[in-house]
């Protein structure tokens, strides 16, 4: 099962060292955790999981880092504003990590993640899901989001609308569930995507 999604920024671009990682959408799948009977205090809780994706994200921003050191690809190709013509995902950096317990979650969890130009895509999963699929799935993930909510950039601001990523992810990963797809099973969930979103 997926534990969370999120869209964050790419600091790529020579002197954007210093500025901070944003988170632009999360959604965190699941239960709520909280226990209405003396739990945690809902706002700190929110806290809590704003902190959590926000680790994400940073430790997603180092290994798309290390990555293009190690690849000796240019930081350039991926700083570029978002263009109207579709991206090609083939070549676009990926990777997997493990993220120890208590760091920030309090179980062991594996992030997946996709760096597009100025963007990085993360699916935060349980450590004994199928890492395949996830793989697919978060792929499958970016190219509905790259051409639905045609994300515009100038620099850094993007700008996109957590009604139609919600949408998206509510018929790609339901409540946080992966899900074996085939392409006839991919075409259909395109098309009924594109119909809810009126595209």
């Amino acid at each position: 099962m997926a534990h969370a999604f999120l869209i964050h920024s790419l600091r790529c671009r020579p002197g954007q060292e210093a500025g901070p990682c944003r988170v632009l959408y999360s959604r965190v799948f699941g239960p709520e955790t909280l226990d209405k009977d003396g739990g945690q205090d809902p706002e700190k809780e929110h806290l809590s999981r704003k902190e959590q994706i926000l680790a994400v994200a940073r430790q997603t921003e180092l290994a798309c880092k290390l990555y293009q050191k190690a690849s000796g690809k240019p930081l350039s190709e991926h700083s570029a504003q978002l263009p109207d013509e579709p991206i090609s995902l083939q070549d676009a950096p990926s990777g997997v990590f493990r993220l120890q317990a208590g760091d920030p979650f309090c179980e062991d969890k594996t992030v997946l993640w996709l760096a597009v130009r100025c963007l990085g895509f993360a699916l935060v999963c349980d450590t004994q899901e199928n890492l395949m699929l996830a793989e697919i799935t978060l792929r499958l993930l970016v190219k509905e989001l790259l051409d639905h909510l045609k994300l515009l950039s100038s620099g850094s601001d993007v700008v996109l609308k957590g009604d139609k990523a919600e949408a998206i992810l509510g018929k790609f990963l339901p409540h946080g569930q992966l899900r074996f797809l085939n392409d006839q099973f991919v075409l259909s969930l395109e098309r009924e995507v594109a119909a809810s979103l009126g595209k």
